[in-house]
């Protein structure tokens, strides 16, 4: 019996390790959505929450998530003086609720709004995630 268990747990294993490898393989083939009310900007974190948002004062609101291009969250502090293209959401306070680093497929996709008021000019398309200027 005890024979029968341990191929039990080495079969179990050996599943966890087939489906988590097969889960990163579909994982970096899916592209990612962005919402709507996400503008691209350029962000660097000087001394987190303290941050520049296309060179202008920002904070990180609490519980900010940020997204490395892989899609894993990254911590604000590891990212300290780097400048990186980024997709963001704010908070209604005007704080930087969500961000998302952009991978270099990503950034390609031009136009994106940089403000509000470029959003509300234009156009957004959800499903192909594109925006088109009115």
């Amino acid at each position: 019996m005890p024979r029968c268990a341990c191929r039990l747990a080495l079969a179990a294993i050996a599943a966890v390790i087939v489906l988590s490898a097969c889960g990163q393989t579909a994982q970096a083939q899916t592209a990612r959505r962005f919402p709507q009310n996400a503008l691209r900007g350029e962000f660097q974190v000087v001394q987190p929450p303290d941050l520049l948002l296309n060179g202008q004062a920002a904070r990180l609101a609490p519980g900010a998530r940020i997204r490395g291009a892989d899609n894993l969250q990254q911590m604000s502090a590891a990212l300290v003086g780097n400048r990186l293209l980024v997709h963001y959401t704010v908070d209604p306070l005007g704080l930087v609720l969500n961000v998302w680093v952009l991978t270099p497929e990503e950034a390609a996709r031009r136009p994106w709004p940089e403000s509000p008021e470029q959003a509300q000019r234009w156009e957004f398309d959800a499903a192909a995630q594109t925006w088109t200027k009115r």
